[in-house]
C-alpha cells in the first residue's frame, strides 16, 4: 500500500475529526452517466459489467471527473451487485430498467451459493484496479473504496432486483427469518473479505452504501443495518488499524441519531430528507459528517443550488465535514453544474 500523506488529503483530516475552513469536497456516483467522457468509455467497455471488470477503463472512469474537477477524493467505480455475483448469483443489466439477479428465497437457492473463500476469483479484476489507482491518483487526493451493506445488497438478492418498498425482503425476513439471517450473515462475511482486500490493495477509507435502511422499521433497523455495519467496521479495523470508514444508512432519520457511536464508524453520510441545521444538532456531535446536498441541484442549477450549498457549508462549518450530495448524482445531470457547486464551496480559498 502506498504511503499516505495525512496532511495533504483533507478528507482524511476531515475523518480524524479535524474541523478543516473549507470542507474537502467529493461525489457520489461522480464517475459515470453525466459526463461525456464515461459515455465515450462505457461505449468501448461494451456493457456496465465489461466496465467494471476492465481494471484499465475502470481506472480510467474513475480518474475522469478527478481530472475534470479536482475533487479531493475518487471513489472507486463499482457496483455493490459485484459481490452477489461474486457468491454464484446470477447478474445482468436490462437496458433502461437496471440490474437483474437469480434469486435467492428458498434454502436450496442458498445452498447454491459460493462460499465466502471464493469470492475473490471474481472480484480480482476489483483488486487490480484499485492498484491501479493507487499508483495514478495525484498525491493529494484520497482513494475511497466502498460494499453496499448487507442489507441493502439482500434486498436485491431476494427479489432479483430493485424494489420501492423491499417487499420481498420484508417477507422473508418475518416469515422465514432464519433464512434470511443466514443470508445476511453470509453477505457480511463476504463484505468484510471485499472491502478488506480493497484496502491491501491501496484503498484509505472505506464506505458502506446501506441504500435500504431506511425501509427498516423499529428493531429491525437495530438487528440489519447498525448491527452489520458494526461487524464490518470492528473487523475491518482489526485487521487495518486506522482504516478510516463511512456510514450511509440512507433514509435512516432519527436513528442518524448515535449511529457513528453504535457502529464504530468514523463518518455518517446524510441524505438530503434531513436539514444540515438539524445533522449539525444531532449527528455531527459525535464527528465527522458527510453531505447532504439535494442532488436534483445537480440538474436545476441556478441560485438555489449556490444558496443550498452556501447554507449547508455554513451549518457544517463548527465540526468536521466532508461535502457531498445526499444521493448519488443522476444522468440527466449538468456538468457545469458540478463545477458550480465546486466554486462555491471553495469560494472561501
Amino acid at each position: 500500500m502506498p504511503q499516505t500523506d495525512t496532511q495533504s488529503k483533507t478528507i482524511l483530516r476531515s475523518l480524524a475529526g479535524e474541523t478543516l475552513p473549507v470542507p474537502p469536497i467529493w461525489m457520489m456516483r461522480q464517475a459515470g452517466r453525466y459526463l461525456p467522457e464515461y459515455k465515450a468509455t462505457r461505449a468501448q467497455a461494451g456493457d456496465f459489467l465489461s466496465l467494471c471488470y476492465n481494471p484499465e477503463l475502470a481506472t480510467e472512469v474513475t480518474l475522469q471527473p478527478i481530472r475534470r474537477y479536482g475533487f479531493d477524493a475518487a471513489i472507486l467505480f463499482a457496483d455493490i451487485l459485484l459481490v452477489p455475483q461474486a457468491l454464484g448469483a446470477d447478474l445482468w443489466f436490462v437496458t433502461g430498467e437496471g440490474p437483474r439477479l437469480s434469486t435467492v428465497t428458498t434454502q436450496a437457492d442458498f445452498d447454491r451459493l459460493r462460499p465466502v473463500g471464493n469470492i475473490h476469483e471474481t472480484l480480482n479484476p476489483i483488486y487490480q484496479t484499485v492498484r491501479n489507482l493507487a499508483g495514478e491518483l495525484p498525491r493529494e487526493t484520497t482513494l475511497i473504496g466502498f460494499a453496499g451493506a448487507p442489507w441493502t445488497v439482500a434486498t436485491y438478492m431476494i427479489a432479483g432486483q430493485g424494489t420501492k418498498d423491499q417487499g420481498p425482503a420484508h417477507l422473508l425476513r418475518t416469515q422465514d427469518n432464519a433464512l434470511f439471517e443466514k443470508l445476511l450473515d453470509l453477505i457480511t462475511k463476504a463484505t468484510i473479505e471485499y472491502m478488506s482486500a480493497q484496502i491491501d490493495a491501496g484503498a484509505e477509507v472505506m464506505k458502506i452504501f446501506d441504500s435500504w435502511a431506511g425501509s427498516l422499521p423499529g428493531d429491525a433497523f437495530e438487528k440489519y443495518a447498525l448491527a452489520p455495519a458494526r461487524e464490518i467496521t470492528q473487523e475491518l479495523k482489526k485487521r487495518h488499524p486506522g482504516i478510516p470508514i463511512i456510514g450511509f444508512p440512507r433514509e435512516a432519520g432519527d436513528k442518524y441519531i448515535g449511529f457513528a457511536k453504535a457502529t464504530g464508524v468514523d463518518c455518517v453520510a446524510l441524505d438530503n430528507s434531513v436539514s444540515a441545521d438539524w445533522a449539525a444538532k444531532h449527528v455531527q456531535v459525535d464527528g465527522c459528517v458527510q453531505g447532504n446536498l439535494a442532488s436534483t441541484h445537480m440538474v436545476t442549477g441556478g441560485q438555489a443550488l449556490v444558496d443550498e450549498t452556501r447554507q449547508i457549508v455554513k451549518a457544517f462549518s463548527k465540526g468536521p465535514h466532508i461535502f457531498n450530495l445526499g444521493h448519488g448524482i443522476t444522468p440527466d445531470a449538468d456538468p457545469d453544474n458540478v463545477q458550480r457547486m465546486i466554486d462555491t464551496v471553495r469560494e472561501g480559498e
